[in-house]
Order: structure tokens, then C-alpha cells, then sequence
């Protein structure tokens, strides 16, 4: 069974320095059938105005996975963690038993856009972790395993039996990928448009399949996540 969510769906919240898509309820936006897909319960699109961002805040068990589209994002949090993620890079901060972390645009020119994804452990009160690396050698052409559960394939690992993959992609290359019995794929589009099982999906869309494979062709050149989930 394939369900598609049109990106112009999704909720949305303008703060000025702040634009945000949520495709999952989340703030002041809740919709009762849109609450996630199994573990997955967050996925925010989220642009964020030049030198503006997230205050000091906080999180525990809950695994937070950053994607940067455009421009770059500076983290710093409680363990001593600093850095700025850019295109390419992902970041996976396990908040376990709690962490303070702060966002921000690290240009003082220039947008930064970026995808805050939330997945729910199977464990709680571990310890703290960050980890982040670069995969924009991967991501080109083919699907690239960023996160799993034990970090195979030099992916991410996360306390969660989720897999997830990233792709950029050229117009006319073709996707296919089959899950195992019992599980759900949920691709989020974050760029072109697709494809899907013959249903077109256009940018900022979500699907989720279940007991489907799935099964798709670039109408444009096109940037997605893909979670295969318990």
C-alpha cells in the first residue's frame, strides 16, 4: 500500500527568522492522522534567516538527525560538541538521559536550509552522544546508508532498528528498494520531482509504503531521504 502527502500539505509556520514545514504534528501544529510513521515522529524543513537560530535548549531520548541542504548549520551542546554541518553531512545526536544543544545559521549572509528528523529509541536514559561525518561522496547516484542501528557500512549509529538512506540524484535514474516482512518505507522528497510506483511526487512530499516495494524514476534531477522502519 503506497499513501502519498503532498508537500503543500504539510504544516507550516512562519516566525520571520524562522520557516518552517513539519510534516509530522509538532508545535502548534497537529493533525491526529499525521504523527509519524512508526519511531519516525519528526520531520522538520526548517530555513533558518543568516545568523539567526536556536537557543541553548533541550532534549532527552529522543534521536535527532540533522540533513543540510543548502548553506551551513553551527552546533555547539553540553558535551563540548562545536561545529557547522554543511551539504553532504549529517549529524546524529543521541540525547539519551538529557543534552543541551544550540542551532544556528553559521552565515551571517545567507539562508542555511535544513531537515531536523526525530526518531524514538528503543532504549532510554543512555548516555549523551553526537557523531557526524561527511557522506557527499556517497550520495551521488545511488541510495547511501547514513544511520543504522550498528553503524554498518561506516553509516551513523542510533539506538533504533531504522535504517536510513540519502540520494542525490539525476533526472532519468531509476530506485529500487524492497523492505523486509513487517516493516514501512517513508521517503521524504526534499528536492524535484519523482516518480513513485506511478504516483508523481513533487518536492517536500512525503509516501509511505507498506508491504510495497518501492520503485522510482527521476523526473528531474531530485534529493530524498528514505526510511526503512520497524
Amino acid at each position: 500500500m503506497l499513501t502519498i502527502r503532498p508537500g503543500h500539505e504539510r504544516g507550516h509556520a512562519n516566525h520571520g527568522w524562522l520557516n518552517s514545514y513539519h510534516s509530522f504534528s509538532f508545535a502548534s501544529y497537529y493533525d491526529p492522522r499525521y504523527m509519524g510513521v512508526s519511531c519516525l515522529r519528526v520531520i522538520n524543513d526548517d530555513t533558518v534567516a543568516p545568523g539567526a537560530g536556536f537557543s541553548t535548549h533541550g532534549h532527552r531520548d529522543m534521536e535527532i538527525i540533522s540533513y543540510v541542504l543548502s548553506g551551513g548549520l553551527e552546533h555547539k551542546d553540553s558535551m563540548g560538541n562545536g561545529s557547522v554541518i554543511r551539504p553532504g553531512e549529517v549529524q546524529r545526536m543521541s540525547a539519551g538521559r538529557g543534552i543541551q544543544h544550540s542551532e544556528f545559521n553559521a552565515s551571517r549572509n545567507e539562508t542555511v536550509n535544513f531537515l531536523q528528523i526525530w526518531i524514538r529509541p528503543n532504549v532510554s536514559g543512555t548516555e549523551p552522544n553526537y557523531a557526524q561525518k561527511d557522506f557527499s561522496q556517497r550520495l551521488d547516484g545511488k541510495l547511501a546508508l547514513v544511520v543504522s542501528p550498528d553503524g554498518r557500512d561506516d553509516s551513523l549509529s542510533i539506538h533504533q532498528d531504522v535504517l536510513v538512506y540519502a540520494a542525490r540524484l539525476q533526472k532519468g535514474q531509476h530506485i529500487h528498494h524492497a523492505s523486509g516482512h513487517g516493516r514501512k518505507l517513508y521517503l521524504h522528497l526534499a528536492r524535484g520531482v519523482v516518480s513513485l510506483n506511478t504516483q508523481t511526487l513533487e518536492a517536500g512530499g512525503g509516501a509511505t509504503l507498506i508491504d510495497e516495494a518501492l520503485e522510482l524514476d527521476c523526473d528531474t534531477d531530485a534529493e530524498f531521504l528514505l526510511f526503512d522502519l520497524p
